[in-house]
């Protein structure tokens, strides 16, 4: 080989130290982890100190602290809520969220049963004591107040027995043993889907003004369960097509304090194969930036026929569920809330704590995905 073509094979073949600079960082950026905003949460206990020394003895260090003392007539009592986040700033626990007192529990043992009843005057005098209640919650940081909209309860038919995990009990439903067991309708009577979103919007046209001025995202829970249309007089507004109420719902209104407290357990209750339903419905709401909450609950079969497992026994796999709320930003908390329960007198706590280092493994799982 001459001289001259040895230098232009060379030359050719050279790497400059800038191009082979770029170039790794191009990989690197390529291998760096996508960032995850979400932490593990908890809405069990309330801010007593022994409630608090268990969260941050398992590494639970954002909370949702229930709700303040109530002044009959008038709201919550914001000297009690201020000591309540300064008892949690003590364990560096941070007060991220309460619930407004509209519960689970059913209309027939409601708090404040005229929302949903429809009933005026007396819905307004009740939604005046929530419009209170958010100025309470903004003045005291809190950014997040879990709802709901409901008239029938959480609703289940009986417990399931699994000798494989020591014998824990899975809160379960069945429709068909529903309807076998007669259950009357609430004082509600019959209410059709359209007058379910019609009190609905009758609350939020009031709350979501007062809740923007405060700064407060609202944040409702889904039925649970979704069922079938008319079940007990009652239309959920998320039944029967449980894609299609959280849709619905979340074009009510075009604003970003309205959203929800996204319980991935009682959405699967209304998918036939939640698995892989489920994950379109997270990158949906999320892509709206409406997930406020997350309740992370699993569990076995679905639409009219579940049971409420252990995280990591279900039928939705929860790495992957993790991994699409960090694709779609996810920033809140994400909380047990349903657990399994046993004979052992601390069987609660127990559930509890494995379910927090279950989602502190899958949150730090996803944080170092490439």
């Amino acid at each position: 080989m001459n001289r001259q073509h040895f230098i232009r094979v060379m030359t050719v073949g050279a790497v400059s130290p800038a191009a082979l600079v770029s170039k790794s960082a191009q990989a690197e950026s390529l291998r760096k982890p996508k960032k995850v905003l979400m932490k593990v949460g908890c809405q069990s206990g309330g801010t007593t100190k022994e409630n608090l020394e268990f969260k941050a003895r398992h590494g639970v260090y954002n909370l949702d602290g229930g709700a303040p003392k109530t002044i009959p007539g008038k709201g919550w009592d914001l000297a009690d809520s201020l000591i309540k986040k300064e008892a949690c700033e003590k364990y560096g626990i941070s007060l991220d969220a309460y619930h407004f007192p509209l519960e689970s529990s059913g209309i027939d043992r409601a708090q404040y049963p005229n929302i949903m009843l429809g009933k005026s005057p007396e819905r307004d005098r009740e939604i005046e004591i929530l419009q209170q209640m958010i100025e309470v919650a903004g003045k005291t940081g809190i950014k997040v107040l879990n709802y709901n909209t409901t008239i029938l309860p959480v609703l289940r038919t009986g417990k399931t027995l699994d000798p494989k995990r020591g014998n824990a009990e899975y809160s379960t439903w069945n429709y068909e043993a529903a309807l076998n067991r007669n259950d009357p309708k609430t004082i509600a009577g019959d209410v059709s889907i359209e007058q379910m979103f019609e009190r609905i919007t009758y609350l939020l046209d009031r709350l979501l003004p007062v809740a923007k001025q405060y700064k407060v995202k609202l944040a409702n829970h889904i039925a649970d369960p979704p069922t079938p249309a008319g079940y007990r007089g009652i239309t959920r507004w998320n039944s029967p097509n449980v894609f299609e109420g959280i849709q619905r719902f979340a074009k009510l209104y075009d604003s970003e304090y309205h959203g929800f407290n996204f319980c991935i357990g009682s959405i699967a209750e209304g998918l036939n194969d939640p698995k892989n339903e489920i994950i379109p419905i997270i990158k949906w709401v999320g892509e709206r930036n409406q997930i406020f909450n997350v309740h992370l609950r699993n569990i076995k079969g679905g639409w009219n026929n579940f049971q409420e497992v252990y995280p990591d026994n279900g039928d939705m796999n929860f790495l992957h569920v993790v991994r699409a709320l960090r694709d779609v930003g996810y920033s809140g908390m994400v909380m047990p809330d349903h657990v399994p329960i046993h004979a052992d007198p601390a069987s609660s706590l127990q559930a509890f704590a494995f379910c927090y280092g279950y989602i502190k493994g899958l949150i730090q799982t996803v944080a170092d995905d490439m």
